[in-house]
């Protein structure tokens, strides 16, 4: 059994969903892991990540919609605003959705189903920095 851990930056530009399957399986493929368990977790609490359709990028528009309604960017809500309108509603939609995933691999395939892919949900609007970070436990 080995373990192995990597952090993926992802640059963000603005409140989208950023796709990172492809990053997740080439370090899978570059390491040989044959079968295990990896498990990716966000260094950050106003962004998050989710397993979501990667087909259909209305799809991403309307959940984008759905938690913009949900924790709307209105200052007079929220007691925390220091960092902005966006500040308190990238905390609410990141503790509403994910800030780790876990994942089989076997036979060193990631085991997703067929329209569905890794997503770094970025709820803030200014350009951001984030680590996601990726742990392989298996052979």
């Amino acid at each position: 059994m080995i373990q192995k851990f990597y952090s993926l930056e992802i640059i963000t530009n603005g409140q989208k969903l950023y796709e990172f399957t492809d990053k997740t399986i080439e370090w899978i493929n570059k390491n040989n892991f044959r079968n295990g368990i990896i498990n990716l977790s966000i260094q950050h609490t106003s962004a998050s990540i989710i397993l979501q359709e990667n087909a259909d990028p209305n799809v991403q528009k309307d959940l984008i919609n759905f938690f913009d309604n949900l924790a709307p960017m209105n200052n007079k809500l929220y007691i925390h605003t220091t960092e902005g309108k966006d500040d308190m509603p990238a905390h609410i939609k990141s503790a509403l959705t994910n800030n780790q995933i876990s994942l089989s691999i076997k036979e060193g395939k990631l085991l997703l189903g067929t329209w569905q892919g890794l997503f770094l949900f970025e709820h803030r609007l200014a350009t951001q920095k984030r680590i996601v970070i990726l742990h392989f436990f298996g052979d």
